[in-house]
């Protein structure tokens, strides 16, 4: 392997490179290290963006899905939907519209690591002279890139179908801050799937696990009018956090009476930092234990 390293790269394995590189007047040392991870990450989310380029119809399915959602959901369904207060079932919707593509979108991290591991893109990447952070971290930047075009592709849907953020505009930065905050903890949720799983076929599978993590929530119903024994369980799942907090943050707020409900915008940083904190180690240790 060493002789696919390169003499500027920090995996160069020559004992003056970095005081070499110094004498060309880029960073040395850690500066040198932090610039090449930063490089080598923006490669990889570079190559990831060229795929979606290349393969329009998969961005294309990607974009257009909440599209459809929108449009499924606000008015085919909408005029037989409940709102506690009697509001506007679409106002109440697009929110948890919001929350539901971020959430959803970790399958499509999924889908792309695994797809990467069985065809021996990931094995390639660990045998070059790359930052270890790289794959992951790129993965991570292309996928929230995706992310603000798909919120950006539903927030001016939710516009033309008269929706409105009645909170302002520093609220509105807000909320889809946690919305982002969300994508990128389920990222790393994505990424150490992808990773476990062993090919495709198996990760399909997993919709599985996306479908009830989405439904058993506050994104199309308030947990206040489920059963007793389901609403608990609905207003206590990380994204109903997110869509309440939302709400809230957008003028739109429902009313609960739940203490998980009352501190939503409290809840929707902590917990994503909470699955963060498990799983980007997760995916970390699974990375480097491809190459036992």
């Amino acid at each position: 392997m060493s002789t696919v390293k390169t003499e500027n790269h920090p995996g160069a394995a020559e004992p003056n490179a970095a005081d070499a590189y110094a004498e060309d007047g880029n960073p040395s040392g850690p500066e040198r290290r932090l610039y090449w991870a930063l490089a080598d990450c923006w490669n990889v989310t570079r190559r990831t963006l060229t795929h979606y380029q290349r393969q329009p119809v998969t961005i294309v399915w990607q974009l257009g899905f909440p599209i459809v959602s929108v449009l499924l959901y606000g008015f085919v369904f909408g005029e037989a939907m409940a709102v506690p207060g009697d509001g506007d079932y679409r106002e109440f919707l697009m929110p948890g519209m919001f929350a539901s593509t971020m959430a959803f979108g970790f399958m499509g991290t999924t889908m792309a690591v695994v797809t990467d591991s069985t065809k021996g893109v990931i094995d390639r990447f660990r045998s070059m002279p790359m930052a270890p952070s790289a794959v992951a971290a790129g993965r991570g930047v292309s996928d929230l890139l995706v992310a603000c075009a798909e919120l950006t592709i539903l927030g001016a849907t939710a516009l033309l179908i008269g929706w409105e953020a009645e909170g302002g505009a520093p609220a509105a930065v807000g909320a889809f801050g946690l919305l982002l905050l969300l994508r990128f903890s389920l990222i790393w949720v994505g990424v150490w799937l992808g990773l476990l799983v062993p090919n495709a076929e198996a990760a399909g599978g997993l919709y599985a696990v996306a479908f009830p993590l989405t439904m058993i929530s506050s994104i199309f119903v308030a947990p206040s009018l489920m059963p007793s024994w389901l609403g608990p369980v609905a207003a206590w799942n990380p994204v109903s956090s997110t869509v309440t907090a939302t709400r809230e943050l957008f003028g739109q707020p429902v009313s609960g009476g739940s203490w998980i409900e009352e501190n939503a915008v409290l809840m929707a940083v902590v917990w994503p930092l909470v699955i963060t904190a498990v799983f980007l180690p997760l995916a970390v240790r699974r990375f480097q234990a491809l190459s036992r």
